[in-house]
């Protein structure tokens, strides 16, 4: 570790799927908190591995949608009640089943736009940086390799304990990242 660097956390090299399951496993049970999980594809029972709950995406698509369908609904009213009456045929200025397809279409759409900036922001992102991409071993979290790491942020961060926990669970490879 050079002099001046400052540390992010400790990176667990892990060689199968079932090695990494249960280090995950062993991890959260040990109640760490800032950590995470590595890997070139999906693990079957990964998220109940790490402990992690449903996703709060889902709630900023909803919240969209209701958003999108609220303003096709007043956009139209708005415009056939109030701002440019039209009496055509003796039919009324507004109906919800004439204004039903442009905010259906506003449901989709700001739908859509929830989940992304729900995601974008619940990820933290754009991050332009990240301390693990300078690491040259983790290159290999594409390929072939599994990874865990414990960040320095974590309130049970402990060197000498967590490498104990990790090489008790089956790391060859444990190194200091820095940031």
């Amino acid at each position: 570790m050079s002099p001046n660097a400052k540390p992010y956390g400790l990176l667990a090299e892990f060689d199968n799927t079932t090695d990494v399951l249960h280090a995950a496993e062993q991890v959260r049970d040990a109640g760490f908190r800032c950590w995470d999980v590595f890997m070139p594809f999906p693990i079957h029972g990964m998220d109940k591995a790490m402990g992690l709950k449903n996703s709060k995406v889902g709630w900023f698509s909803f919240l969209g949608g209701v958003t999108g369908y609220t303003t096709g609904m007043l956009m139209i009213w708005w415009m056939n009640a109030v701002d440019y009456r039209i009496l055509v045929g003796g039919k009324p200025m507004f109906s919800p089943h004439g204004a039903f397809p442009p905010s259906y279409e506003l449901t989709i759409l700001f739908g859509a736009f929830g989940a992304i900036l729900g995601m974008l922001f619940l990820n933290r992102l754009p991050r332009l940086h990240h301390p693990l991409l300078k690491h040259k071993r983790f290159e290999l979290a594409t390929h072939d390799r599994f990874f865990v790491v414990i960040e320095t942020a974590d309130p049970k961060y402990s060197e000498v304990e967590i490498r104990k926990l990790l090489e008790a669970a089956g790391s060859k490879r444990i190194e200091i990242v820095e940031e």
